[in-house]
């Protein structure tokens, strides 16, 4: 079972469907603490809720995006956090955030990666007229939005659709995919090549000797293994 901290900056819908994917036991894991820096946030509500640990890191009074990173760093630490999930948290971290949990941070962007990247992705796929969006949760790495992907789900985008049909549209698939990353992760699956994430005993599986293992990751040290 994986040990979770979720970082929260909002509402808190996928974080509630990974709440109610361990409960359901669709996933093997335990959410230890939800983080967010944000004290108004309804996720909080969401995981008081459940009887999880919440707790309120606020960005104002640190001088640096690696000082705020510090803090979290050791919080999650303490609670003996193995995978960091993002759920909307509206930071981006530093690397010292990244090292401390190296291809063991994870988020879920609503729209396919690497086409728009960043916020208010809804209305730049509509202004650029695609026909297919979707959701892709990918690794955390130093950029924004460019790390290893995961997985990720398409949806069409209609005529008559507005930035909120289809943010709903990619919502649904959002909470049907981002547990499901979780839970390859928690069985030790994933297996990262350079760009690639390979997943274990699918199609195509890479071997896996002679690697730098993280606890439920396997990381290829060089595009070439």
């Amino acid at each position: 079972m994986v040990r979770l901290g979720v970082l929260v900056s909002g509402h808190g819908t996928n974080l509630q469907s990974i709440i109610d994917a361990i409960e359901s036991r669709r996933i093997s894991a335990e959410i230890r603490v939800v983080v967010s820096n944000n004290p108004g946030a309804y996720a909080l509500e969401r995981a008081r809720r459940h009887g999880i640990p919440v707790e309120v890191v606020e960005g104002g009074s640190y001088a640096s995006r690696e000082e705020y990173d510090r803090v979290l760093v050791e919080l999650l630490r303490r609670y003996g956090v193995e995978l960091v999930v993002l759920a909307g948290f509206m930071r981006i971290l530093s690397r010292v955030m990244i090292s401390a949990f190296p291809m063991r941070i994870m988020n879920i962007h609503p729209a396919l990666l690497p086409s728009f990247p960043g916020l208010d992705v809804q209305k730049k796929a509509l202004e650029y007229g695609v026909k297919f969006s979707g959701c892709t949760v990918h690794f955390v790495d130093e950029g924004v939005d460019t790390g290893p992907i995961i997985i990720q789900a398409v949806v069409p985008v209609r005529d008559d659709d507005t930035v909120e049909s289809l943010r709903q549209r990619i919502l649904k698939e959002e909470h049907r995919i981002y547990p499901q990353a979780i839970q390859l992760f928690a069985e030790g699956r994933l297996v990262v090549k350079g760009r690639r994430v390979f997943v274990k005993g699918d199609a195509g599986d890479v071997a896996c000797g002679g690697v730098l293992e993280n606890p439920s990751v396997t990381v290829f040290d060089g595009e070439d293994g």
